[in-house]
């Protein structure tokens, strides 16, 4: 008797919420809660200063032998939830068009012009734009003037700055059967080749 008087309707369903269901579903609010604050808890409690010319990490990266990275905002300096790097005085070019499964991407341009394709759309970002490619959106984009600086933030982490590290760790660009085994196992899928910018 006690459950029909916890029932009520269900919008989304039109079915009765049940004694069960409301337990359940306070026991899962409470665990996310849980989480939220382990999170934070887990989060360092302090400033975190990148200088200008700087990495976080003291690398200096080149990826696939190439393109400098610096990262400015590590995985591990926000419990997973951000991560920022910048491309210094990187030549024209750019990645091959592919899409992040989980992660959101925003772009900073600091120096020199940027082409970008998110989707369908293109567009050309001077320093002092941004733009922000929404996760499972196809995109690529490439550094149009010699040389160009853009900041990157990813949201969430994820595993964003390993795939980072293997990549930088390449003299050269692998196969592309080989890049797209490294995309993916980071969480993103190659869709097609870099932007033609000759």
């Amino acid at each position: 008797m006690l459950s029909m008087a916890f029932r009520a309707p269900r919008r989304e369903t039109g079915r009765m919420l049940t004694r069960r269901t409301l337990l359940t579903s306070a026991v899962a609010a409470a665990a996310g809660a849980r989480l939220r604050i382990d999170v934070a808890a887990s989060a360092p409690q302090h400033a975190v200063v990148v200088r200008a010319g700087d990495d976080r990490t003291k690398t200096h990266l080149k990826l696939l032998g190439v393109t400098p990275f610096d990262v400015k905002v590590s995985t591990g300096d926000s419990a997973g939830a951000l991560f920022v790097c910048e491309h210094r005085d990187m030549g024209k070019g750019g990645p091959v068009r592919h899409l992040h499964l989980e992660q959101d991407e925003w772009f900073y341009p600091i120096k020199g012009e940027f082409l970008f394709e998110v989707g369908d759309e293109t567009f050309r970002l001077q320093p002092g734009d941004s733009l922000f490619a929404p996760r499972r959106v196809p995109h690529r984009w490439a550094c149009v003037s010699d040389p160009g600086t853009i900041a990157i933030a990813l949201q969430p982490a994820g595993t964003i700055e390993r795939f980072f590290t293997t990549i930088g760790s390449l003299p050269s660009r692998p196969s592309p059967d080989a890049l797209a085994e490294i995309f993916a196992a980071h969480g993103m899928q190659v869709l097609g080749p870099p932007i033609d910018i000759r």
